[in-house]
């Protein structure tokens, strides 16, 4: 695999890339950056060209301007980096997979650019807007970072001031150390912080907007949707079968749970990537 630094045109992304067949995009999730992809990448390149970027935000990509609705930090606009980076690399079109928050990113790409995404998988994800008309107490409990992380500069203060406390789960097991390294460089740098968390305030303000806008107008993804979630994470205890709720936003779903927690791709890199390769694969 190749690590590069591609313009995107308001800024660099960092990028590693490889592999033989056709092109496949992984997206990453919070807090990771592209190195979580790391064995699954190694699984799938045999058979397809693999782009795993860190986001707009993340990693060692780009920060993107602040604004009062986050705009700048949105699906849409790190939809559009990604459309830049895949042609920049000479893929005309492409499949997506995305996880967690990256999950959002392929499908904003599924819906703004059904000439491009070939097939797209959602991992460990429903749309914002059906999380926050389907939440209850529970939710609220459990996930009470979507709410905090929208607040201005008091996430950031929590965070910065001791970030291995902030994210005392991370830990090299499974995704071994060169991925945590670069985790660890990650979440010490204020400004990734910054632009992590500008990605919730996205997701309350114009990313749900987006959404809700697409819903009104009818519009539905067209091309196969694979919906993939962690039976040892809640998706499921929360919402039910989430191929049920993909079924309202696209016309072709089908998916299935993997067994782990919620980094399945460095939980349990196997089954993710046979569930990735049968579904692209058409098998």
């Amino acid at each position: 695999m190749t690590l590069d630094y591609i313009d995107v045109g308001p800024g660099l992304l960092r990028v590693r890339h490889g592999g033989n067949g056709p092109p496949l995009l992984l997206l990453h999730g919070h807090p990771r950056t592209h190195m979580t992809w790391g064995h699954v990448a190694d699984l799938l390149s045999p058979y397809f060209t693999i782009v795993c970027p860190d986001l707009r935000g993340f990693g060692k990509s780009f920060q993107p301007v602040d604004s009062e609705d986050s705009r700048y930090s949105s699906k849409r606009a790190k939809a559009l980096d990604c459309v830049a980076l895949m042609q920049a690399l000479g893929h005309r079109t492409f499949a997506v997979a995305g996880h967690d928050r990256g999950s959002y990113v392929a499908f904003r790409l599924a819906l703004d650019h059904p000439e491009i995404v070939t097939k797209v998988a959602v991992i460990d994800s429903i749309p914002i807007i059906e999380h926050l008309e389907r939440m209850d107490w529970r939710f609220a409990r459990d996930w009470y970072h979507w709410f905090f992380f929208a607040q201005p500069e008091k996430p950031e203060h929590a965070i910065n001031a001791d970030p291995r406390a902030w994210y005392s789960r991370i830990h090299p097991d499974f995704m071994g150390k060169e991925a945590y390294d670069d985790l660890l460089t990650a979440i010490h740098d204020p400004a990734v912080v910054h632009g992590m968390i500008e990605d919730y305030r996205a997701g309350l303000t114009v990313d749900r907007q987006d959404e809700l806008q697409y819903r009104l107008a009818g519009k539905r993804i067209a091309c196969p949707l694979l919906c993939l979630w962690s039976t040892k994470d809640d998706l499921e205890y929360f919402f039910g079968d989430p191929r049920e709720i993909w079924r309202l936003w696209a016309v072709n779903v089908t998916g299935h749970g993997i067994e782990s927690g919620h980094h399945v791709a460095e939980e349990n890199p196997g089954d993710l990537a046979n569930s990735l390769q049968r579904f692209l694969s058409g098998e």
